[in-house]
């Protein structure tokens, strides 16, 4: 508990005098934690360019050695800040070395380049990304009994009642959070698995996937930190017959969008299917570890080991939806990229195969 006993902050309206409180965020060593510190600045409108380089302590996050230890933050992206408001801001930042090149965790830097190269082709995501709550040990599923499991899956998808629902009050409140934030957030669900829920982020085009996913992720740790709840991004958080979580990645060109774009779809996915590994390794953090408990051909997953795609197929590897069939243009989605999966990591991966034949 917090020694408020649920009673609002009282010191939190007082005047900030001519500053404003800057949220730097960054992903840590591990490619799926986010770190987070804040500075005072004056209070003006800002860039991010015209945002000041700041440093941390990589060796407590897996980015450096103790012996070098300043990693910087270059500031990239900018969101209001739900929780502070005003004028108030999150800052996403990208990891530098002491020499100014990319640290080794930094994925987006590259994904920026390449998203530059094919910029002309316009590429468009979406992601929908699944999550598990779990209660504050971050070992037992929120909501579920105690002793023993809820009963089978069925009644829990998009459900209604406290019966099938916990965590809604968790839901709402990161859905108008990230609204505030100028987050592109598009829709909200409960899954399949109690406990577990999904929301979808886009379309957004080139880098800004990322950047607004990854700040959707911190905002909603940070507002369950407000209800004492862990949220876990694990692919396969609890094992046996219970759904995995993922990060289904809806993927357009301006050719797919436009009319008879579907010859550019199918033409896309061949080409993904010729290098599937290539995709896996890129999937999840662990190149390819995490999605193999996931991945197995069940619970409306492929294997792993196999590529397929069809219309309105959810055990394929990409799903075509039925309606983009039917208009003969629209998207596809690739249903392999796991929950904690970078999406830096997963745009560029699809990019550089269906954009710039790499």
């Amino acid at each position: 508990m917090d020694g408020l006993d649920g009673l609002p902050n009282p010191f939190l309206d007082l005047p900030q005098g001519d500053n404003i409180m800057a949220m730097y965020i960054w992903i840590d060593g591990t490619g799926q934690g986010l770190r987070s510190k804040t500075r005072t600045l004056p209070n003006k409108k800002y860039t991010p360019e015209e945002l000041p380089i700041w440093n941390f302590d990589g060796s407590s996050t897996g980015q450096a050695a103790g012996e070098n230890s300043d990693v910087y933050l270059k500031p990239v992206a900018i969101f209001r800040d739900p929780f502070r408001r005003g004028d108030n801001i999150l800052v996403m930042t990208e990891t530098y070395s002491y020499e100014m090149v990319p640290n080794q965790t930094n994925k987006r830097a590259v994904c920026n380049e390449n998203m530059k190269r094919c910029e002309d082709q316009h590429p468009w995501f979406g992601i929908e990304q699944e999550y598990t709550m779990f209660d504050y040990t971050g070992k037992h599923p929120y909501g579920w009994p105690k002793n023993g499991y809820p009963g089978p899956q069925g009644p829990y998808y998009c459900g209604v009642g406290a019966d099938k629902v916990k965590g809604r009050k968790i839901v709402e409140a990161h859905y108008r959070a990230c609204m505030y934030a100028g987050i592109k957030i598009a829709g909200s669900n409960a899954e399949v698995m109690p406990s577990q829920w999904e929301y979808q982020v886009g379309p957004c085009e080139g880098i800004d996937m990322g950047d607004h996913l990854w700040v959707s992720r911190w905002i909603l740790c940070r507002i369950a930190e407000e209800f004492n709840v862990v949220i876990s991004f694990d692919p396969k958080p609890i094992p046996g017959d219970w759904n995995g979580a993922g990060c289904h990645t809806n993927i357009s060109t301006e050719a797919m969008r436009n009319e008879n774009g579907y010859d550019a779809i199918i033409a896309a996915i061949k080409l993904i299917g010729k290098k599937p590994m290539e995709h896996i390794l890129e999937y999840d953090p662990t190149g390819g570890a995490d999605n193999r408990r996931r991945l197995t051909g069940l619970h409306e997953t492929a294997s792993i080991d196999e590529f397929s795609y069809g219309v309105a197929h959810r055990g394929c590897s990409i799903r075509i939806p039925r309606s983009v069939a039917d208009e003969k243009k629209g998207y596809f989605e690739d249903r392999r990229p796991s929950s904690n999966a970078d999406p830096y990591s997963v745009t560029n991966r699809i990019v550089m195969t269906i954009c710039l034949g790499q």
